[in-house]
């Protein structure tokens, strides 16, 4: 998947060089406006730079694991922040969120997993190592 995803971004810029290079040949002059030489070679050289970086972010989003987001926090960990009698806060991936615990009070740094979720609020019980 991903050489035959480099094959086609190496045939698409080399597309759109053959493009900017007879724009720049052939269209442009037909306006008036004449690019010496070491100008075309210049935005040749910046668009190489452009489609080899847009590539390499590209391919680096493709590959990055999606982040639990709101619609899907249950069966995530994380640890009181806020002690939990029964409501609280609790760190689930780096945030803060208003939690209810679902098994009596849990003190602040317990590890914790959401079981449910009640509009903005998580409801979690006492994660066992």
């Amino acid at each position: 998947m991903k050489n035959g995803r480099l094959i086609i971004a190496i045939l698409t810029s080399l597309l759109d060089e053959a493009l900017i290079i007879a724009a720049i040949l052939w269209g442009l002059p037909r306006l008036g406006i004449s690019i010496p030489l070491y100008g075309t070679i210049l935005v040749c050289v910046g668009f190489v730079i452009y489609a080899v970086l847009i590539y390499t972010m590209g391919s680096r989003a493709l590959i990055k694991q999606p982040v639990k987001g709101f619609t899907d926090l249950i069966g995530m960990e994380g640890r009181v922040a806020v002690r939990l009698g029964p409501e609280g806060t609790v760190r689930i991936a780096g945030e803060l969120w208003d939690a209810r615990s679902d098994n009596g009070d849990i003190e602040a740094g317990t590890r914790v997993e959401v079981i449910n979720q009640k509009g903005f609020k998580l409801i979690v019980c006492r994660r066992f190592p």
